[in-house]
């Protein structure tokens, strides 16, 4: 079994006494078409590549990454940094993330007026999630295209049009990438790492990013650590990328998000 396989199992154990139906009013509740907090218009509406910084303690690939204060500690200092999104693992077992993290890491940016919209990243396959998502203040969910069939995307994407969050779906392959297409996805993006194996080549960016159709945001993730992999990002064709570990670890992440801007 590869490592995403053994991820989404565990997870479809994780949620399975959470599930229930979930309704278009309940989901509906926390569509605000005004919203200041859109995670594909921070991204088209910015001229550098925009950087989505990732909150991530730790991972299969990397083991224990490093021990926060508090997520909305992190959060805010990528926020002031300049990110112009945040991307939160919520995946407790495998990244060491909880849905309080994102909760409160939204609180606590509320609560100084920045309106960075955050990503729930986690391995999602049921509604369910998307409404956890919305309710914790999410502007965006994940779709994995490897991990879940057609019908299940459609559902998850569903949702999360219901409740006014934007869909990233990940690729990893032009398969993948066909499979997204055909869901009118309005956000791609190339995951460098494979999850099955957690090998990561920015290769993958630099070949499937110039296939992405042209009304689709392309986003690079994995694999870049510094203003040079940004720029192999930007010149395939990104317009955004999205980094957990670099930051994570960076002297200065003010210095690094910098550095990505100016790719």
């Amino acid at each position: 079994m590869d490592k995403l396989t053994e991820i989404i199992a565990w997870k479809r154990r994780e949620i399975a006494q959470r599930i229930r139906d979930v309704g278009e009013a309940e989901l509906q509740s926390f569509h605000h078409p005004d919203r200041a907090e859109s995670f594909l218009k921070a991204l088209q509406t910015t001229k550098r590549l925009a950087v989505i910084s990732e909150i991530k303690r730790r991972s299969p690939s990397a083991g224990e990454i490093k021990t926060i204060e508090s997520a909305a500690t992190q959060a805010m200092a990528y926020a002031q940094a300049g990110a112009d999104c945040l991307s939160i693992l919520t995946d407790e077992k495998y990244f060491g993330g909880t849905l309080a993290d994102l909760e409160s890491s939204r609180q606590q940016l509320s609560e100084v007026g920045f309106t960075t919209p955050c990503l729930r990243k986690d391995f999602m396959i049921h509604p369910i999630q998307v409404l956890e998502a919305a309710n914790a203040g999410a502007a965006a969910i994940l779709i994995i295209v490897r991990a879940l069939t057609d019908d299940e995307m459609l559902h998850l994407r569903e949702a999360a049009d219901l409740a006014g969050l934007d869909a990233l779906y990940e690729i990893h392959s032009e398969a993948e990438l066909e499979r997204a297409v055909a869901q009118n996805a309005k956000i791609i993006g190339v995951n460098n790492r494979d999850l099955a194996i957690f090998k990561t080549d920015l290769r993958f960016s630099e070949e499937l990013i110039p296939k992405i159709p042209s009304g689709s945001l392309a986003i690079s993730e994995s694999g870049i650590w510094n203003g040079e992999d940004a720029k192999r990002a930007r010149d395939a064709g990104a317009r955004a990328i999205l980094v957990g570990e670099a930051l994570m670890r960076a002297e200065s992440v003010k210095d690094l998000i910098s550095a990505f801007h100016s790719a």
